[in-house]
């Protein structure tokens, strides 16, 4: 008679990850010694392995770390054997650490995180800074090189000048190449030296442990600190909160005594609310002008990017100072005349263009082709054969598109009353990626 209650296979040994500092055992708790005292296979970096040696099972095998998909499938293999593993990981393994990676690559039944205390936890004991707001940012990944105003999401240290613009402290955990000094200079060279204090917390749990706070940007920006560390800012003052959308033309520079080459307000407000902007979005601003569409856009998507071109030299003078007034760091500005360099920049989910220099129909071929599905066209025109030559190219291309002519009247004072002065007429003409007429 078939037995219809078999007993189900047993389950694989999970996976012990296990944070480890730069104390070793001594500063592990029962379980992970037991873990390590267990394991048959022991995952881990060299450093690390040293330190524990003493507290490892003798016969258990000891492997290097190596790239993540080498560590999975080890792990893999281990428990597809039956035999207990164990990954050392650095102080808490899911704050920026592997334990994420094998979670997500094995499934959470398959591991169990014995974590440690975090060397941010540890550096902010030491400062005594609050840290239940903190903003963790890492950049310990390859050499970034120097940062660059204007430096696109492609750099390394992005992410940090985006974060330094949004948060109150931050804990950055840096690399043998992206250093204490080199964020210094990032804040050096956004303008924000005023505003952040700063300490490093180098070599943390050993003997040389060392923590430098009271130091100005400027003299960090020239001194080497000892790896590994950790990075803490926090504001001298409170941070700005700007506005971000319907700033008035006054609020912009712009070229003189021919005031007035900038996107009005109205229209202006018209437009970006047409763009469909995310917090992630990349816009392409092309014929920047004084840069008010893209400026206010890098406001209204902090995390994403703006990429402007102006073929004006006055003019892209003038949006760089802008953009400087504005403290904006998702905002690259380029003097040329489109389409060259955009070949260049990541592909947009939203395209304003306020200028074309003649070359208006392969612009918009161009940007229907870049454009993100889903992505926004929006065109300003005042000219009437702009207009034409507008949806012409949009026909022909098949598109979907549609057009607004907004007038928009001020108020002006008369003696001691008022009138309404009617602006320019101008069309904003929209189209969507991927949509048909």
């Amino acid at each position: 008679m078939p037995n219809d209650f078999l007993e189900p296979a047993p389950r694989p040994p999970r996976c012990r990850i296990v944070g480890v500092l730069d104390d070793g055992a001594a500063g592990l708790g029962a379980a992970a010694l037991k873990a390590l005292a267990e394991a048959e296979l022991v995952i881990g970096a060299r450093r690390t392995l040293a330190l524990l040696e003493a507290r490892l099972n003798p016969e258990a095998e000891r492997r290097e770390l190596g790239g993540l998909s080498a560590v999975v499938e080890d792990v893999r293999a281990a428990q597809a054997a039956g035999r207990r593993c164990v990954v050392l990981a650095t102080g808490d393994p899911l704050c920026h650490g592997i334990a994420g990676t094998l979670a997500a690559r094995l499934c959470l039944e398959a591991i169990e995180v014995l974590p440690n205390l975090s060397t941010i936890q540890l550096a902010c004991a030491r400062v005594g800074l609050v840290w239940q707001d903190l903003k963790i940012v890492s950049i310990h990944a390859r050499d970034a090189g120097e940062w660059q105003p204007g430096a696109d999401p492609r750099h390394g240290l992005y992410a940090l000048a985006q974060a330094l613009r949004r948060h109150e402290r931050l804990a950055v955990l840096t690399s043998p190449d992206n250093t204490p000094d080199r964020v210094a200079r990032l804040l050096l060279a956004e303008g924000l030296q005023d505003d952040f204090q700063m300490a490093v917390a180098e070599r943390l749990l050993q003997a040389e442990e060392r923590v430098v706070s009271g130091l100005s940007v400027a003299e960090a920006a020239r001194q080497r600190f000892a790896d590994p560390n950790v990075l803490l800012l926090w504001r001298s003052a409170p941070r700005p909160a700007p506005v971000r959308f319907g700033l008035p033309d006054a609020a912009f520079e712009q070229r003189q005594p021919d005031k007035g080459l900038i996107t009005k307000h109205e229209v202006r407000a018209v437009s970006l609310a047409r763009l469909q902007l995310r917090e992630h979005s990349i816009v392409w601003d092309i014929g920047a002008g004084s840069g008010s569409v893209g400026l206010e856009a890098a406001r209204l998507c902090p995390a994403g990017h703006v990429y402007a071109i102006e073929k004006n030299a006055e003019d892209v003078e003038i949006a760089g100072r802008n953009r400087c007034a504005f403290g904006v760091s998702n905002h690259t500005l380029v003097h040329g005349k489109a389409p060259e360099g955009l070949d260049g920049w990541l592909d947009p989910d939203a395209v304003f263009i306020g200028g074309s220099g003649g070359e208006l129909a392969g612009l918009i071929a161009l940007c229907l082709r870049r454009l993100k599905p889903g992505g926004t066209l929006v065109m300003n025109f005042v000219t009437l054969e702009n207009l034409a030559t507008a949806t012409e190219a949009l026909r022909a291309a098949g598109a979907a598109w549609d057009v607004t002519m907004l007038q928009a009247s001020r108020s002006k004072p008369i003696l001691h009353m008022h009138r309404m002065a009617a602006e320019n007429p101008v069309w904003i003409v929209c189209a969507r990626a991927g949509e048909a007429a």
